[in-house]
């Protein structure tokens, strides 16, 4: 394939997207427009926190009134104390459930915000280019949406029922410290505090760079294991276990190494942390123990201010870990939102309406295109299906024959000139009514890891099991499936491995059939087969084709010596055209493909592709 077109970003090099942008772009999924429901448990669920938070502080005061209550005479200690102690039960009792029901009504917005999101970005993964996902590296792609849904989870637990609410309640404590004691109490608890945000900021933002490295050889090491997996026949063929082994291993040592370094910078923290709320809690302690001493402040203060700090650096303890993870969870959601950034390519025009098809006629009108502006693969292309005929499309590699279905699916658009069916511009109507007009059998069937039964129903969802058995009839593959042990729930193994490759152009050819489309299109379907099953395959195909606008795309000449009409493209032009014996008759490229194909059918050979004779050229792919 070759390069991406200028301005189109590659799966590699995405568009930067920013933390900033990501919250706000998630934002609108936790305020959903016009879903009242979702809306209202956002308020309630912030009711819920303030109620927790006002109670949670409340206790110490109440701990301090039993305090003192305790140690000012024997007349109180009965009556009293039982009443503060019930009130500081009850308070304790209303943090922890205010707190609890918060997450609970919270739960279904958070839950419908991760759905919302992961199945945008499903969606737009699909809608984008063909260019995009033949550049794309699976393994990566898939990490990088598994950790930005989970990372969602991780930000709205954090930041909007940790952060927050801790930053509210160190503004409370202070307040409190200051109308109960002086200004003294209040500025040391704010300065550690403080100190502590500072000094954690600092410290992470340094050692974000070996989380971002972490993640980067994570990617690294999930793409070549799937990739290495994914081609284990290869691997066995040429005995690289070991090879692919070091590959992978290279990769997990560079994720150790950056581990490492991020665990060593975590210790830093974590110490630096401790030694701030250690040094703020002695300051605090010490003016309140000379508090007592001077006669100005009771047992019950120094049990208050002891209380209240040790109930906020508790979270501040934990504000360290939580900040690391909102940072990596934002790492982690800005590369899935990079991925919604990333241009479609190909869309759908404004106000674009259905394709109305009426028979089927296909027109190519002098069309040109090329996979980089610098390559034109097609120039200046024109030829006519016309409703019900069939049209074959032969010649060297790099002529532009594939490329050729691509542009009739409208994976790419056309650089010049335009394609028509039934006399409209296929630019000017919806993607989903163009292929669904379009039945394609491809050279290279890749099937679901599914059962036969789902794959065949894959043309059409919504099919009865009558009509995908009647598809498989049709295909002659019903008798073979009927055969298997599981019958129709047989599973094909991945892209369809455990069947031979005949039984794999049966049922993409039971699909195509039961798709039920006004063209046909067969992307060499039988190249890759041996003689005997390409004589039955091509039965099956003349069968479904019948009646149908059909064009194929062919390397072996004797497929389609029935057609209508035979094209052959050489250098991205059609080069000559006519029935099988018109061009047999010129004595031209087609004469001598054919002639050299028959030689070879004779000798017992395998019919040699067109780039094997006199005619080949290299050229660009297509």
């Amino acid at each position: 394939m070759a390069d991406s077109a200028a301005g189109t970003p590659r799966p590699d090099a995405l568009p930067q997207f920013g933390e900033g942008r990501a919250v706000r772009a998630l934002l609108p999924y936790l305020w959903p427009a016009g879903q009242w429901g979702l809306r209202s448990r956002v308020v309630v669920a912030l009711a819920c926190l303030v109620v927790a938070k006002l109670a949670n502080v409340y206790v110490p005061v109440l701990y301090k009134h039993a305090v003192d209550a305790l140690s000012g005479g024997a007349g109180l200690v009965v009556a009293v104390p039982l009443g503060v102690i019930l009130a500081y039960g009850l308070a304790r009792v209303t943090a922890l459930g205010f707190g609890e029901l918060r997450d609970a009504i919270f739960a279904k917005v958070a839950q419908r915000a991760i759905r919302s999101v992961a199945l945008n970005v499903f969606r737009h993964l699909h809608a984008l280019s063909l260019r995009f996902h033949l550049e794309r590296q699976t393994g990566g792609l898939s990490r990088s949406i598994e950790r930005g849904t989970r990372a969602i989870q991780t930000l709205l637990s954090f930041m909007l029922f940790n952060i927050l609410p801790t930053l509210l309640e160190i503004l409370l404590v202070c307040g409190i410290l200051w109308g109960l004691f002086d200004v003294w109490f209040a500025l040391a608890t704010f300065v550690t505090v403080v100190a502590y945000i500072a000094y954690t900021l600092a410290i992470t933002e340094w050692r974000l760079k070996f989380r971002r490295e972490m993640n980067e050889q994570d990617n690294r090491a999930n793409t070549k294991a799937i990739d290495s997996l994914l081609n284990f026949e290869t691997v066995k063929y040429f005995g690289n276990e070991e090879h692919e082994a070091r590959r992978y291993d290279s990769a997990l040592q560079s994720y150790e190494t950056a581990a490492v370094k991020s665990q060593v910078s975590l210790s830093l923290l974590n110490i630096g942390q401790a030694a701030i709320i250690a040094a703020g809690l002695t300051a605090v302690m010490w003016m309140a123990a000379r508090g007592i001493a001077n006669g100005t402040m009771t047992v019950g203060d120094f049990v208050l201010v002891n209380t209240y700090l040790l109930q906020l650096y508790q979270p501040l303890n934990f504000f360290g870990f939580v900040y690391r993870e909102i940072k990596q969870a934002l790492i982690d959601m800005e590369k899935m939102f990079e991925l919604m950034g990333v241009d479609r390519e190909v869309a759908d025009r404004p106000g674009a309406a259905d394709l109305a098809t009426a028979g089927g006629t296909v027109a190519f009108e002098d069309v040109a295109f090329g996979y980089d502006p610098r390559r034109p693969i097609l120039k200046g292309v024109s030829f006519t299906v016309p409703a019900g005929r069939t049209v074959a499309i032969v010649g060297p590699s790099g002529a532009g024959k594939s490329t050729v279905s691509r542009l009739l699916f409208r994976f790419y658009d056309v650089s010049g000139g335009r394609i028509l069916i039934d006399g409209q511009d296929i630019r000017d109507v919806t993607q989903k009514s163009l292929r669904g007009a379009i039945g394609i059998v491809p050279q290279d069937t890749v099937l679901f890891n599914d059962t036969i039964y789902y794959n065949i129903a894959y043309g059409r969802p919504s099919a009865s099991p009558a009509e995908v058995e009647q598809a498989a009839r049709l295909a002659h593959i019903h008798d073979f499936v009927m055969a298997l042990p599981d019958g129709y729930q047989t599973t094909v193994g991945e892209r369809g491995l455990k069947l031979s490759g005949g039984e794999k152009q049966r049922v993409a050819i039971a699909r195509a059939i039961l798709k039920a489309p006004a063209i046909l299109l067969f992307d060499e379907a039988t190249s890759a087969l041996d003689t005997r099953t390409e004589r039955e395959i091509q039965s099956s195909l003349r069968e479904v084709s019948r009646g149908r606008t059909t064009l194929v795309i062919a390397h072996r000449l004797s497929t389609v010596i029935d057609a209508d009409e035979i094209l052959v493209l050489e250098q991205g032009r059609v080069a000559e055209r006519g029935s099988h014996g018109e061009l047999l008759a010129m004595g031209g490229r087609y004469a001598a493909m054919w002639h050299q194909q028959q030689q070879a059918a004779e000798a017992g050979e395998a019919p040699p592709r067109p780039e094997d004779g006199a005619v080949a050229s290299v050229m660009a792919p297509g």
